[in-house]
């Protein structure tokens, strides 16, 4: 079984000491002295389960300390330890919903014991819970945007297309919920339903459109964002597809000034990868697609395009085959439209092959029959190890 750490925070050595003898059998102890070292120690080595502190210690105090324990790390469980003298101001923290327990000094090892398995039980019920949140919830929109592009490739392909790219943006400015961000990634066309596919094909091949249908198109993000909106704990995600569109340097005026900072780096990143899918799309290199989109002034967060550059290497890592539809499999990404035999597009260039994608192709290959070979992209394994997952 996983074992837990627990960080303990008192000004008294001996104290310390004291819980590190009478518990380190049972649980994995970490120890600071001051709240100051206590947060140095969470920065350096992550986040405990468990905080236990003393209420009062010079410079920042138990409840200032477990204050901002709350904030910088809302899933570690927070337990005070307090005098006679301050249990009214621990009962007040406990009713804030700044600490999950306290106990009084002097405290048994048996009641510490207790203590601090029923905090371990309530961290793993907090963390379960929302691990399984989380994976179901991006699970069940991952199938949701796999059915969705077989049934409109031209509208849903490219959240796949960009899902790998956006991760990787994210995780370079170090973001948090990055399940957030892969999330709009898959849903960012998702408003791109309402809209012709003849259209969305202009669109993708950087084809002339009329005022009515760039309209229609500028018009997708609200659709999708109030389709998204609907879903419980995607608001944040809803607000990034709104405003997939809009300028780097228009965030400062209204509305983009409202968004949170997460909603505003979700949805430049989304504006910045979806451009440059679709001037890969348009048949440019990955450098000439990057230096089309540092011409274009105010458009990118040029943080987000100096890591697009700085990715280069990896995009080019790819082996270009071509294959007979048996000798396709899942992981591969299609390097030309896959096409009936009757011309119908099945499958457009950029779309990563997965498995349900291949069960699709099965079936046109049997009604309809499918051109053969296909031309796909096949990326080395150091390339794939480098993507985040």
């Amino acid at each position: 079984m996983k074992k837990y750490e627990i960080l303990f925070v008192d000004d008294e050595p001996r104290t310390l000491q004291a819980f590190e003898r009478q518990l380190k059998k049972r649980f994995s102890i970490r120890t600071a002295g001051s709240a100051s070292e206590a947060l140095n120690i969470l920065q350096a080595d992550g986040p405990c389960a468990v905080i236990i502190s003393d209420m009062r210690m010079p410079g920042m105090d138990g409840i200032q300390l477990l204050s901002l324990v709350k904030d910088l790390y809302p899933d570690m469980v927070r337990v005070m330890l307090t005098g006679n003298a301050d249990q009214e101001t621990a009962i007040e923290a406990v009713n804030s919903g700044e600490i999950f327990r306290f106990l009084t000094k002097p405290s048994t090892s048996e009641a510490l014991t207790i203590s601090l398995e029923s905090a371990l039980r309530q961290y793993r019920l907090n963390t379960a819970e929302k691990e399984l949140l989380n994976q179901t919830l991006k699970g069940s929109v991952e199938v949701l945007c796999e059915l969705l592009s077989l049934a409109n490739a031209t509208a849903f392909s490219s959240g796949y297309r960009i899902k790998k790219t956006v991760l990787e943006v994210a995780n370079n400015l170090q973001l948090d919920r990055l399940w957030q961000y892969e999330i709009a990634a898959l849903m960012s066309r998702i408003g791109c339903v309402t809209i012709p596919d003849d259209i969305l094909r202009k669109i993708q091949t950087g084809g002339d459109l009329t005022r009515k249908e760039r309209e229609m198109y500028q018009n997708h993000p609200n659709i999708g964002a109030k389709l998204i909106g609907k879903i419980p704990r995607l608001e944040h995600v809803a607000a990034m597809i709104q405003s997939q569109m809009r300028p780097y340097d228009t965030y400062d005026e209204e509305p983009g000034m409202l968004l949170t900072e997460e909603e505003k780096i979700g949805a430049q990143i989304l504006k910045a990868t979806i451009d440059h899918d679709y001037l890969l799309l348009q048949g440019l290199s990955h450098v000439d697609a990057l230096r089309t989109m540092e011409m274009r002034q105010g458009a990118y967060n040029p943080e987000i395009l100096r890591i697009l550059t700085d990715k280069e290497v990896a995009t080019e890592r790819v082996r270009i085959v071509t294959l007979n539809f048996e000798d396709i499999i899942p992981g591969m990404v299609a390097d030309e439209d896959i096409l009936a035999k009757n011309g119908a597009l099945i499958i457009p260039r950029g779309q990563e092959i997965t498995w349900s994608v291949i069960q699709g192709l099965t079936n046109f290959l049997e009604h309809l029959g499918i051109r053969d070979p296909i031309r796909v992209r096949v990326y080395e394994r150091a390339h794939y190890e480098s993507l985040p997952t």
